[in-house]
């Protein structure tokens, strides 16, 4: 029974492989999986089971396994039928020769050095089969096909497939919003439960067959969209890629899906991520961008994401035919015969063929292909009589109303244009909706003088690619056509400009689908087009098509995959959240979260401390609108002070007189601006510069700037600091904001040019400081400082969030060892992420908590030492103050 709530449906994924028995290991040596599935249990210390595992992995590999990729969809690649008569019943199968799937394994076999690479299938029939029958279907396609079956009640399949998937992805993918229940219908939670529960089946399939530290897994298409989640969740370090075939809609349609952000972040657990064309990919991004606050980056050519230390890679390349299969269609009697049919028909008629190959659904713009022929016929009588538009028309794969309207509506228009222009023994419009052969189709392109694709939004489509290799012909069609050997091809193509496959394709005459009389012009324009145009663009698309077939687009997605793949041994890996917010954090090795008993053991052991805290998002969260710290805070703050032993510093680069009024309660802490090197200490009610203030005049410049760009930028702030001023546009429009900065940088860098500051763009802000200044200069000045007036620190705790600690956390690490041997070093930031770091803890609750804990050890060695003397710890602090010339 399905749980009413989805987000508790990802747990079911944790209880192992399923429920039945697993399947054979198909002929290879398989290690336990808690061996090979590393990163699974992140607690565990590397000593013992480092040895344990770098021994079975020497075992393992002294077998030399082949490698092998797990291919998971919807449907297999297998075509099913049952056995009648005599026999007793029983099932019989054979390839879908069809089958992109199926098309990419042969194409990388034979072409692309990938011949002994093991292929696996993962996915449903087509038919239903009989419970009774599973075990019995399952071990006939695993010995024979290498095709593990996903058994799918009736009732599950449907809400799944013709529900969630056809009823809410699909048609929103398309850019139809569910403005009313007739179109797509609303949103169904139940329908949800459906998805994600076959999901969940497809994830227990492959764990039946998965070797996680060899195999490869690629998924394909928004049917399992959530299956990622459920395999990052069992298997941290799985090598999974994905492949969305169909198109991904612009962040404004995306963003009205109620479980966007499920989906989104289930597609990140994937390593690579691939899209037909960069429109696709660009709207993929825009929605990570504006929903999970996700930044990209191009690395030497690869669009990279990098999501809690994982680097997950955008992959854009559009799929191809696979050229021997078309070749084979071509040499054919069938086709030759069909094609000598088709030339009596029409050519012998001195008639033109121009041809449609489309699903019968609503996004494949048949009804606007008709009314621009239509309009054709209108406006340019020369071609009545001589015209022949044949459309031949797939049944949809989706069902409903939408489906018989679209049916309706093109047989009307059908009827419509032949009324008014049909002549004795002249159709201007041929309607073929009966299932053709894949040779008839392969014929009529052959005769076809123009393919018109003229679809409102499809994903690839692979239709204008398949007329390119038909119209190249061989010597056998050249022949039937009257052709000699050494004639020059040509073809013709009429493209919607919102199909996947227009990118690739330059030579065709785009459109856009939607105006009538643009397609019209279209049409009209490759009819009167001259000979030898004609051939250069056929030549310019049979050279892309021939060389960008299936097994190259295949053979460059596992490269890219096992590429980004390369560095997950070399990572630490946890898996955090719940449900299907479930994501891995990979990170260093050597990087661990601070155990709070280790600090306060060398807390106490340690006599001479430096403490170093930054205050937005590490004292305080950064998203608090609040800023002002709490009593508790002061408090804590206060008791690390008393003890004589401590140095504590806020280093901060908020205004002095912020600070001054926030820390006045505390004695003796000290105050170390990120910028412009001031140090300011309380000591007798009074604050000491020990540094002097740097010239902030370029302020006068830079601000009036950074104010017009906040006008003109809705969301945009500007917070003037001590010695630097910080334009931020953390609440605006991600790439309205973007380009804005982008603007700004180069606007201040003109203006400032012959003032000493640097302007710096960082997430989501653009800074101006004075140049040469870091908070790691603040931390190396302070040590050395130190070490001149003989204060070996020897324990040093410092904490921030963001990568301007960073150069806090390498000054430290390197510097205090200079200072003692035994000093006791810990660089902390919050949050698991990439970091300079050695520990790191969650959030600043925690951060909170450990401080105070420092503070109560502080109160309780206070209270059995007798109190300081006052002026030994004013002489302990002016000496750590920096005099500089």
């Amino acid at each position: 029974m399905v749980s009413r709530s989805y987000s508790n449906l990802l747990e079911l994924a944790s209880g192992g492989g399923g429920g039945g028995e697993p399947l054979p290991s198909l002929g290879r040596r398989r290690i336990p999986r808690v061996v090979t599935a590393s990163g699974i249990v992140p607690d565990l210390d590397g000593s013992d089971d480092d040895t344990d595992a770098a021994s079975a992995a020497s075992d393992h590999s002294s077998h030399a396994p082949r490698e092998r990729t797990i291919i998971v969809a919807n449907q297999l690649p297998i075509r099913a039928s049952r056995r009648t008569g005599g026999g007793g019943g029983g099932w019989e199968f054979s390839w879908d020769e069809d089958s992109l799937l199926l098309q990419l394994k042969d194409s990388l076999r034979e072409h692309h050095g990938r011949a002994d690479m093991e292929f696996v299938y993962v996915g449903g029939l087509r038919d239903d089969v009989p419970p009774a029958d599973h075990d019995e279907v399952a071990h006939q396609l695993l010995e024979g096909f290498r095709c593990v079956p996903t058994f799918l009640p009736a009732d599950l399949r449907s809400r799944f497939y013709h529900g969630f998937c056809k009823q809410q992805l699909w048609p929103l993918f398309h850019y139809m919003l569910p403005l009313s229940p007739e179109l797509g219908g609303r949103f169904d939670r139940t329908l949800w439960q459906a998805y994600v529960s076959v999901n969940k089946i497809f994830a227990d399939k492959i764990l039946e067959v998965i070797s996680p530290e060899e195999d490869y897994v690629w998924v394909h298409d928004y049917h399992l969209m959530i299956l990622p989640t459920f395999l990052r969740k069992r298997f941290n370090r799985v090598k999974l890629g994905f492949f969305l075939h169909s198109p991904f809609p612009s962040s404004e349609i995306y963003k009205t899906l109620p479980v966007r952000e499920e989906l989104l972040r289930s597609l990140l657990n994937a390593d690579l991520i691939g899209f037909h064309t960069f429109d696709y990919a660009r709207h993929f991004l825009s929605c990570c961008g504006r929903m999970l606050g996700l930044k990209y980056e191009s690395r030497r050519g690869y669009i990279a994401l990098e999501y809690y230390g994982r680097t997950v890679t955008i992959k854009i390349l559009p799929v191809g035919v696979h050229l021997e299969q078309l070749q084979s269609v071509l040499n054919l009697t069938e086709t030759g015969v069909k094609v000598a049919e088709l030339l009596k028909q029409f050519c012998d008629q001195n008639r033109l063929l121009l041809l449609g190959v489309d699903d019968m659904d609503i996004f494949k713009g048949i009804s606007l292909k008709l009314l621009a022929f239509e309009q054709l016929l209108m406006q340019h009588p020369e071609w009545r009589g001589r015209v022949v538009l044949v459309q031949i028309a797939n049944p949809a794969r989706g069902r409903g109303k939408d489906v018989k309207e679209v049916q309706d509506e093109s047989y009307a228009m059908v009827r419509r244009i032949n009324d008014a222009f049909g002549q004795p023994g002249y159709q201007p419009v041929i309607l073929i909706d009966r299932p053709l052969q894949f040779y008839e189709r392969m014929a009529y392109y052959v005769v076809a003088e123009c393919c018109l694709v003229t679809a409102v939004r499809d994903g690839m489509n692979l239709i204008p690619y398949e007329y390119i290799i038909a119209r190249q012909g061989n010597e056998k069609i050249d022949r039937i056509l009257g052709l000699s050997p050494s004639a020059r091809k040509k073809s013709m193509l009429v493209l919607s400009e919102f199909i996947g496959c227009s990118p690739s394709l330059s030579g065709a005459i785009r459109v856009n689908p939607w105006n009538v009389d643009a397609v019209a012009d279209a049409m009209d324009s490759a009819l009167e087009m001259p000979e030898g145009e004609k051939v250069l663009r056929h030549e310019k698309h049979h050279k892309y098509v021939s060389t960008h077939d299936v097994g190259y687009w295949a053979n460059s997605f596992l490269q890219d995959l096992e590429r980004t793949c390369l560095d997950h041994s070399r990572r630490r890996c946890w898996g955090i959240g719940f449900g299907l917010r479930f994501r891995v954090v990979a990170l260093d090795p050597n990087f661990k979260k601070l155990a709070v008993e280790h600090l306060v053991s060398a807390y106490r052991r340690t006599t001479t401390r430096i403490i170093l805290l930054d205050y937005d998002g590490t004292l305080m969260p950064q998203t608090s609108f609040g800023k002002s710290p709490s009593s508790k805070t002061i408090d804590m703050l206060s008791s690390l002070c008393r003890d004589q032993n401590n140095m504590v510093f806020l280093v901060s680069a908020k205004k002095r007189s912020t600070l001054d009024e926030w820390f006045s309660p505390c004695e003796n802490i000290g105050l170390a601006a990120e910028h412009g090197y001031f140090l300011r200490l309380k000591r007798d009610a009074e604050w000491e510069t020990c540094v002097p203030v740097t010239d902030c005049s370029w302020k006068q410049i830079a601000e009036p700037v950074m104010k017009t760009y906040t006008e003109t930028t809705d969301g945009s702030t500007i917070e003037d600091k001590e010695t630097a001023i910080v334009w931020s546009y953390e609440d605006a429009d991600p790439d309205f904001g973007s380009c804005q900065a982008k603007e700004l940088h180069d606007h201040l860098e003109s203006v400032l040019a012959n003032e000493p500051v640097t302007v710096k763009a960082g997430l989501n802000h653009v800074e101006v400081k004075p140049q040469g200044v870091s908070k790691g200069l603040v931390a190396k000045r302070l040590l050395s400082t130190m070490q001149e007036n003989g204060l070996l620190p020897d324990f040093v705790l410092c904490i921030g969030d963001d990568r301007s600690d960073d150069d806090m956390f390498e000054v430290i690490t390197t510097a205090a060892n200079r200072l003692s041997l035994d000093a006791e070093v810990f660089a902390c930031t919050v949050g698991r992420k990439p970091s300079k770091a050695k520990y790191y803890l969650d959030d600043p609750a925690d951060i909170v908590r450990l401080i105070q804990g420092l503070a109560n050890v502080s109160d309780e060695m206070h209270s059995v030492l007798p109190p300081p003397d006052a002026a030994d710890t004013a002489l302990r602090w002016n000496n750590t103050c920096p005099q500089l010339p």
